[in-house]
């Protein structure tokens, strides 16, 4: 990805050569596969703030914040989906 970056900032020929290499579906695929493992990551993240406040620190309360967020991960990496498609 930074390879790309760099590529599609150094000319406009090169922004052409990544703009095409990036409407595959493979390259789509990646993408979408990259953006989800952050995304997961990010919302994680969330719920370890969330728990650094004292919420959800219990046996019961750690089962349910996993539950929420493997289903606010399924549903933000769907969108992201949608939005790369």
């Amino acid at each position: 990805m930074l390879y790309a970056l760099d590529k599609s900032l150094s000319s406009e020929e090169g922004f052409g050569q990544v703009k095409a290499c990036l409407t595959s579906p493979l390259a789509k695929l990646v993408i979408w596969g990259i953006l989800s493992a952050l995304l997961y990551h990010l919302v994680a993240g969330v719920r370890h703030l969330i728990m650094d406040m004292g919420i959800g620190e219990t046996l019961e309360g750690g089962k349910l914040g996993s539950k929420i967020i493997i289903a606010v991960s399924v549903v933000v990496i769907v969108l992201a989906g949608v939005w790369i498609w």
